[in-house]
Formats: C-alpha cells, sequence, structure tokens
C-alpha cells in the first residue's frame, strides 16, 4: 500500500499483533503507531515509528493526522471491557464514540481517500443462540456493544471523509491478553497457582455462557484482508463459527494445570445480564 499506515490503540493487545503483522509484510511505506499518553512505554517494532496522541483531545488528533496524511487506518484504540463498561459507561462512549469522531474529520480534512477500519463488535447484536449473520437484528445488550454500535454509526455516516469498512470481531484470544479478560484471566490464575502464589482455587462466574473464540492473529489477518478488499459500509463478521462454553474452556485449561485446582462459583462475576 503506498503510503503511510496509522494504527491507533497500537500498544493493545490486538494492535500488538496487527503491528507485527504488517511490519512482517513490509509492504507499506511507512507505519506509525498511536498510543495513549500515559501509557505503557510502546516496544520496538521494526519500520514502526511511535506518537503518543489523546484521541480524545481533537486539536492534537487533527495535526497529527495532518502530519501523517495516512492512506490507511487501523482504528485499533478503545475501551475493549465488557464488564468494565457497566461501571465505565461515560469513558466507554467517550473513547470509543468520540474518539471516533475526532479520528475521521480530521481525516475528511486532508486524507479523505483513506481507508478506514472500525473493529466494532459482535456485541452489537441482539442475543441469540443460533450463529450470527451480519444481517441478524442489532439490539446490544451492555453499554459496551452500544458504544460499538454508535461507533459504526459514526463511520458509516461520514459524508465527504474515509472510506469506512467495518469488522465485527467475536472473541478474540492469545499471548499478552490483559488477564481481566476470562480466557487469560483463567490462565494467569492456574500459573499464579502453580507458582505457589495464589491458593489452589479458580473463583467464576457463569460457565454455561457460550462464545465464539478465535486466535487474535487470525483476527488481525481478517482485518487487514477487510481493508483490502472489503467493500466500504459493510459488515464483516470475524469469528470462528462455532461457540464453545466457558466451562470447556477452563476444563481445557485445568487439564494442563500441574497441581489440583478447585473451581468455586462467585456470584458477584456475573454481570447485569
Amino acid at each position: 500500500m503506498v503510503g503511510p499506515t496509522l494504527v491507533t490503540g497500537a500498544a493493545g493487545f490486538a494492535g500488538g499483533h496487527l503491528l507485527d503483522l504488517l511490519a512482517a509484510r513490509g509492504d507499506t511505506t511507512a507505519i506509525v503507531a498511536w498510543h495513549r499518553p500515559g501509557g505503557e512505554a510502546p516496544r520496538d517494532v521494526p519500520g514502526v515509528t511511535w506518537q503518543a496522541v489523546d484521541l480524545l483531545d481533537k486539536p492534537t488528533v487533527v495535526r497529527a493526522v495532518g502530519d501523517i496524511r495516512p492512506v490507511a487506518v487501523y482504528h485499533l484504540a478503545g475501551a475493549t471491557h465488557v464488564g468494565r463498561s457497566w461501571s465505565s459507561t461515560e469513558a466507554t462512549f467517550a473513547v470509543n464514540v468520540r474518539g471516533t469522531h475526532h479520528l475521521i474529520e480530521a481525516l475528511r480534512d486532508v486524507a479523505r481517500d483513506a481507508k478506514f477500519l472500525i473493529p466494532s463488535s459482535a456485541l452489537v447484536y441482539a442475543p441469540a443462540d443460533e450463529p450470527l449473520c451480519e444481517d441478524h437484528p442489532l439490539r446490544p445488550a451492555n453499554p459496551y456493544g452500544l458504544s460499538k454500535l454508535a461507533q459504526e454509526l459514526v463511520g458509516a455516516g461520514n459524508r465527504d471523509g474515509p472510506q469506512v469498512c467495518i469488522a465485527r470481531p467475536f472473541n478474540h484470544i492469545g499471548p499478552g491478553q490483559d488477564p481481566w479478560f476470562v480466557t487469560s484471566g483463567f490462565a494467569r490464575r492456574i500459573a499464579d497457582i502453580e507458582a505457589g502464589r495464589w491458593p489452589p482455587e479458580i473463583q467464576v462466574g457463569n460457565l454455561d455462557a457460550e462464545r465464539d473464540l478465535t486466535d487474535v492473529r487470525d483476527t488481525v489477518r481478517a482485518y487487514t484482508l477487510i481493508l483490502d478488499k472489503g467493500m466500504p459500509g459493510r459488515p464483516y463478521n470475524v469469528c470462528s463459527g462455532q461457540a464453545v462454553s466457558i466451562r470447556h474452556v477452563l476444563e481445557l485449561l485445568l487439564a494442563r494445570a500441574r497441581v489440583r485446582i478447585r473451581v468455586a462459583i462467585d456470584p458477584a462475576r456475573y454481570r447485569p445480564n
């Protein structure tokens, strides 16, 4: 792709794996990676230039985009934790919706031909016990899903702006994920127990919930395919097509543990819905 590529949220879980993929492909003239000011120092990635940019600071976003003039944007920055969205609803909407608006407005002024990927979420759909296609009814059941649907509308509703492609990823897991998420949280707790840092017990919430799980490295590869070949404005599900219960995931991890571990239900870990 001729011209700079911008990756927001590049210091995050999916963003880090996307950087590795783009750097390995070497098919862009430059990669600029944004991270949150005051966050952890970003790691060195060959061919990547890091910048600290607050997406809620519109003048800073406008100046930074004007300097870069990207031809492709992967907008991976945002609030990502569903459970936290119940207690941090305002912050979730600010980052996911207003931050996206600032970025699209800046691109409209200096790079309106850029291709722009919004990684939305499967949580924009109404809950169901069947496979979800892209035309499934949209009815988010939590603040996070609602913020992602609003983010989609910001992207799809822009006029004379960048070409917006929409990905709707289901749950993705893999190396480097924050232990606040269920699969990585189980793995971290088991590792702590094996090392003697925690009593041999895991407290859990609803183990009967079923999720479609995809390796994050496949998820970000799908992002590049959607931006390269996707139709602007059309959503694309990013998933495996198979749902597994959280109980099954935990059983797989416990079967590989080197010590015997008890499982205890903690009602406080259930989400409001």
